[in-house]
């Protein structure tokens, strides 16, 4: 025999061992949607295989407890595993809730309830007279009346003029929202320990960093957004996501509390944080309920479940026959939304992974081009992630779903992020 057939032989023997793993581990995790062996859809078991080692290297460095990948492509599941951590684990979502909230807002707006060039004070009219720092800069700034009042299209692209009280460069921003009662520097997510109309009443005190569409500014838009969408369906938030995505989609452990009978399922993070090596600071308690249905932070899910949710999304807004978002409305939430006339002192990109290259839609960031990223991607593809570790990218150039499932809530996320995205597309053949 040749040296050429002996090696054909013995890649199709390792591509029948890997691609056998790989279905006995996504028949026990994603069994709703469809599986596949790589091959069939394009893509290389021998390639996919890579990732465990990679991310077994890190639980033993001690930089990460563990991990569940999940890939799809071209509807079907061709890789999941599960690495240091259950299959089922729950995890914390944290800003992965953000494209929930904003897709139940956008299936408002196809019921004619809302419009995106609505002001907020139509909802919200505590909200009608906004202050905005005529200097973020400078620490006693004075303020200015807002040159237009917010919209909801703001809320959804994130130029709302509001902010992250620890994420922002303003110490006059971050004293107002002190001052408001939105965070502390002792317990910083105040702002979810609120009821819904405290939290819009402290909006409503504190001024805007910049004036309204003026900036992209990462912030707690999304959290405003869930108010103005319970204003609109009389409901509380979470009843409303229940009952409109998360019970229709099948997403069986997703909730903002997590229930007493799957405690024990809830991944936790490292004691220290591996790159400051000081103790991590305490995860959101997601055991207890909370103030409000963040809408921008609050929910628990697996991958399982959040692979059910972006699955809907490459399908152009439906699954299992049922149709959530019309396609228009997909392809117009992964459009770009911030243009040249909007300021991006910190690009999308760059805040989520620490490349450049993305722009922001309506819920996600979008891929602008092929190249600028540090990245593999395509044009179109758009994802987020969480505070906590999750991160999950939709490419429907590629019909591609890639979601790693991590608590790793320290700096050392943005590593993770690039090193998963790499991982899959050299996986493709």
């Amino acid at each position: 025999m040749s040296v050429t057939n002996l090696l054909k032989g013995r890649r199709a023997a390792v591509c029948a061992l890997t691609s056998a793993l790989f279905f006995a581990a996504v028949s026990a995790s994603a069994a709703d949607i469809p599986s596949a062996s790589p091959e069939s859809k394009g893509m290389v078991s021998e390639r996919l295989a890579r990732i465990r080692p990679v991310i077994q290297g890190e639980i033993d460095a001690k930089n990460m407890p563990g991990a569940v990948v999940v890939v799809a492509r071209k509807g079907a599941v061709v890789y999941s595993d599960a690495i240091g951590v259950k299959q089922d684990a729950i995890f914390r979502a944290y800003s992965m809730t953000k494209p929930m909230t904003s897709v139940l807002a956008m299936m408002m707006v196809e019921e004619g309830k809302l419009q995106l060039a609505d002001p907020v004070s139509k909802f919200l009219p505590a909200l009608a007279n906004m202050q905005v720092l005529a200097n973020p800069a400078d620490p006693a700034s004075a303020t200015v009346p807002a040159a237009r009042q917010m919209l909801v299209h703001d809320l959804l692209r994130h130029t709302s003029g509001l902010t992250y009280a620890e994420f922002t460069r303003s110490a006059a921003m971050r004293n107002a929202y002190i001052q408001a009662g939105l965070f502390s520097n002792e317990s910083p997510s105040t702002w979810i320990t609120m009821s819904p109309e405290q939290q819009v009443a402290a909006f409503a005190k504190a001024p805007l960093q910049w004036q309204p569409g003026s900036t992209w500014e990462y912030s707690l838009s999304t959290d405003l957004l869930g108010r103005v969408l319970e204003a609109v369906g009389k409901k509380p938030l979470g009843v409303m996501l229940e009952e409109r995505l998360i019970k229709p989609l099948g997403m069986k452990d997703t909730s903002f509390v997590v229930p007493a009978s799957k405690v024990s399922r809830i991944a936790q993070p490292l004691a220290i944080d591996p790159l400051t090596q000081k103790p991590m600071a305490p995860m959101l308690d997601v055991t207890q309920v909370q103030g409000n249905d963040s809408g921008g932070a609050g929910l628990s899910t697996t991958a399982a479940d959040y692979l059910r949710f972006c699955q809907m999304l490459l399908n152009n807004g439906s699954l299992d026959g049922r149709r959530y978002l019309s396609r228009s409305t997909v392809a117009l939430m992964t459009s770009d939304h911030l243009g040249p006339k909007v300021a991006t002192p910190l690009q999308p990109g760059e805040l989520l992974m620490g490349v450049q290259g993305y722009t922001f839609g309506l819920g996600f960031m979008v891929r602008q081009g092929p190249g600028m990223a540090s990245v593999p991607g395509s044009e179109g593809d758009y994802a987020w992630a969480g505070a906590g570790g999750t991160f999950f990218w939709i490419d429907p150039k590629e019909q591609i779903i890639g979601l790693m499932m991590a608590q790793t809530p320290g700096p050392i996320r943005q590593y993770y992020r690039r090193m998963v995205k790499q991982l899959v597309y050299q996986a493709l053949d």
